[in-house]
């Protein structure tokens, strides 16, 4: 018998909740007259599965400071506990929708409070209730609240009597649930927020069985070469600590580096920009290279037993510069007398490019080759043998200019006793000195040259 109500206790303890919310919201609205929705308070009506223990006038708390009470408990049509928070800190409002709450034991004699968190801003604020229940609240649901269970429950469990008494219950709550295991596994999970978050994740990893599979498959084929270059890798490892305490060592040039990187690339980015639109515009022109890519191709690969080849040339140049650089530096003076000519005739070498140019547009050159041609021919004879050059002028009878033949005058020499010869006779005689018709006495080689040359004899 003792058992037997040792378990209608326990049975009690855990299904006091629902009859003591009905009791405490009434005393709260009634008894307590809390106020409604008072000016600069916020309220959240938050929804748990189990409030037990949780009573009007307890502290809400976040991350341990009081921020507010909780105004009233009451039961909703679904049977949940509906705990209505009143907040007064300013800095704490408003809250958001990834906001929890814990109702949490205070002290040893069973007392809670609401352990909360308001969430981040950056999700949207909890929606406030219009009309109904609640209204003028925001809303927390149920699955944002969590109700521990509490520890001398869990400690009765180990006694005999318990374990059989909570057999017989499970036994009876198996017959009460039965076709609500969907609505008990939520409240599990609700129960304990580990559980929600680490179904959660199970889910996902569901939803990703192909993906991980693949990601097993493909981890295989990447780790497979890495073992083999496993050894490789140790060393990159250890070259880079190597690398890295070298760096450590040099940290203050690099936060200087990293000072001035930002002054760098203000400065780098119309370079940049330039460095774009010479890109753009050299577009054309690369596209164009590209047709002769080949030819350029096989030049490169016939340069190179070009250079193969032209290496011997060079390196019999430099052995001669080597040989040569004695004589060239005793060239330096004449190298410098030269450049002082070069100077000084600067004034001259104009002038005559001047006139050379000058020639050379007016046909000057080309008359003086003419006169030189024709003065040539007509200084100069012809016999039976052809053309001879005269080395000395001929004055006689028949160099004077005539209209008309000159008897005895003939470009062709018949003989010593022409008439032409003997003209020509008679001339190198007076050239000679002798008189008209004597013979010349000149013996020298000038008069030797003179007689071979107009056939004359002595």
């Amino acid at each position: 018998m003792p058992d037997l109500q040792h378990a209608r206790w326990t049975v009690r303890r855990i299904l006091a909740p629902v009859t003591f919310l009905a009791l405490a919201g009434v005393v709260a609205w009634t008894v307590l007259g809390l106020p409604g929705q008072g000016s600069g308070v916020y309220r959240v009506r938050a929804l748990f599965d189990n409030a037990g223990f949780a009573v009007p006038g307890e502290q809400v708390r976040i991350a341990g400071a009081p921020v507010g009470r909780i105004s009233g408990i009451s039961v909703t049509r679904n049977k949940l506990a509906a705990v209505t928070l009143a907040i007064t800190a300013s800095d704490f409002k408003p809250w958001y929708s990834n906001a929890t709450c814990t109702i949490r034991p205070q002290s040893l004699i069973a007392e809670r409070y609401v352990d909360c968190t308001p969430g981040s801003a950056g999700r949207r604020a909890l929606q406030l209730i219009t009309s109904g229940d609640g209204a003028g609240s925001h809303l927390l649901p149920v699955t944002r609240t969590s109700s521990p269970i509490d520890p001398d429950i869990v400690q009765n469990i180990s006694q005999e009597s318990v374990r059989q008494s909570l057999s017989l219950i499970i036994n009876e709550l198996g017959t009460g649930l039965a076709g609500r295991g969907a609505d008990l596994n939520a409240v599990i999970l609700r129960a304990n927020p580990a559980l929600a978050q680490t179904e959660r994740v199970f889910n996902l990893l569901a939803t990703q069985n192909r993906v991980l599979a693949k990601l097993a498959t493909d981890a295989s084929t990447v780790l497979a070469p890495l073992a083999k270059t496993r050894r490789a890798l140790a060393d990159f490892v250890t070259a880079a600590n190597t690398t890295a305490i070298a760096s450590a060592t040099q940290r203050r040039q690099l936060a200087g580096s990293i000072r001035l990187l930002p002054t760098f690339l203000a400065r780098l980015q119309p370079l940049m920009a330039d460095l774009g639109r010479l890109a753009d515009q050299a577009t054309p022109v690369i596209s164009r290279a590209g047709a002769s890519a080949g030819a350029l191709d096989s030049e490169f690969r016939s340069l190179v037993p070009f250079a193969n080849r032209a290496k011997t040339a060079i390196k019999s140049l430099g052995s001669a510069a080597q040989q040569s650089q004695s004589a060239l530096i005793r060239s330096l003076g004449l190298a410098q007398q030269l450049g002082r000519l070069g100077s000084a005739a600067e004034p001259a070498s104009q002038r005559l490019q001047k006139l050379v140019s000058s020639l050379n547009s007016s046909g000057g050159i080309q008359q003086l080759l003419n006169l030189l041609f024709y003065g040539a021919g007509a200084t100069n004879g012809y016999n039976a043998a052809g053309h001879y050059v005269r080395f000395a002028p001929v004055v006689g009878p028949c160099t004077a200019y005539a209209r008309t033949p000159v008897a005895g005058c003939s470009a062709n020499f018949s003989g010593a006793t022409s008439a032409a010869a003997a003209v020509a006779k008679q001339a190198v005689g007076q050239v000679l000195g002798g008189g008209h018709g004597a013979k010349p006495t000149q013996t020298g080689t000038l008069g030797r040259l003179l007689h071979y040359l107009t056939g004359t004899g002595r």
